[in-house]
């Protein structure tokens, strides 16, 4: 393509492109209406995304979500269990270790029990000393912790590993319901786009019906009939993608304040992600494509029909 030619294809396609622009304000009623349509159908996957990712990392906030306990044997002496505590702490799976002594677990026992003068009684001291292990965020998780269980229960001076994996797992199997859902739930909101937009391109070709078969009389190829409806499609694509963003933006904003004041009654300082940026470029690039999608199969189906006699 020489340079004269392709300044005239970009020419036309700009006039093309600012022609189907004019055509969408000059019907601000209906295709406002269509655009906020497929807004509100794009918004909702886009919103139940980010919902999500604030639900993963808040659960990622948790401190000691996954922490283990390490019961040692009653002949473990405090100098050896301090010792055993540094040397798993330099465990590269390894976020914090914190040991608490026989003497430590039976004062915090005999202050929370209630059984304090009885504890005197007792000759020797019945409680072991316990390491209190949080690992890594990259093993917080239940296959990394069960994996470091096993590890840690190998050790000859390890009674009893405890860890209360239970809610973690069920917590992990909600988030990939909870993802699988909103595949699901994009997937047919996406489909409900194509449908919207193929509509509205069937109606304004249907509108349209006299000017495409003047411009067919004198020789109009198809690429040249389908480039309105083409551009029609993607505006309404990349508009409502707009409005999709903007309306998981107001959402957001609108739960924040009580989402802080409800964390701030569990003592977190937990504040709700708004919507990035890239989920914008994602939402236009979906837009466009879908705008362009639904366009095209609504042309390639109703054009073809109009044929001059």
């Amino acid at each position: 393509m020489t340079v004269p030619s392709a300044r005239v294809w970009f020419l036309h396609h700009f006039q093309v492109a600012l022609a189907s622009i004019t055509r969408l304000v000059q019907n601000p009623f209906s295709s406002m209406m269509t655009i906020a349509v497929i807004g509100i159908a794009l918004s909702m996957p886009a919103g139940l995304y980010v919902l999500l990712d604030n639900l993963q990392r808040l659960g990622d906030s948790w401190k000691g979500s996954t922490s283990l306990s390490v019961f040692l044997q009653h002949a473990v002496t405090n100098p050896a269990a301090r010792e055993l505590a540094d040397r798993i702490g330099a465990w590269p799976e390894i976020a914090d270790v914190e040991l608490i002594t026989p003497e430590e677990a039976l004062d915090e026992f005999r202050r929370f029990s209630g059984f304090g003068s009885a504890l005197d009684d007792l000759a020797e001291n019945p409680l072991p000393a316990v390491l209190l292990i949080q690992p890594l965020a990259e093993n917080d998780n239940p296959s990394g912790a069960e994996t470091l269980q096993n590890k840690l229960e190998a050790l000859p001076e390890t009674e009893l590993v405890q860890i209360d994996l239970q809610w973690v797992k069920r917590f992990h199997a909600i988030l990939d319901m909870a993802r699988r859902g909103i595949l699901l739930v994009g997937v047919l909101l996406a489909l409900a786009v194509l449908l919207i937009v193929g509509n509205t391109i069937r109606l304004e070709i249907q509108s349209r019906r006299e000017e495409i078969l003047v411009t067919r009389l004198i020789g109009a190829t198809d690429g040249f009939v389908r480039k309105p409806f083409l551009y029609s499609g993607l505006w309404y694509g990349v508009t409502g993608a707009l409005i999709g963003w903007l309306l998981v933006v107001l959402v957001l904003w609108l739960l924040a304040g009580p989402v802080s004041n409800l964390a701030l009654l569990y003592g977190s300082s937990y504040q709700l992600q708004t919507a990035p940026l890239d989920l914008l470029l994602v939402l236009l690039a979906f837009g466009s494509i879908l705008g362009l999608l639904g366009a095209w199969l609504a042309v390639s189906r109703h054009l073809a029909q109009i044929e001059p006699e």
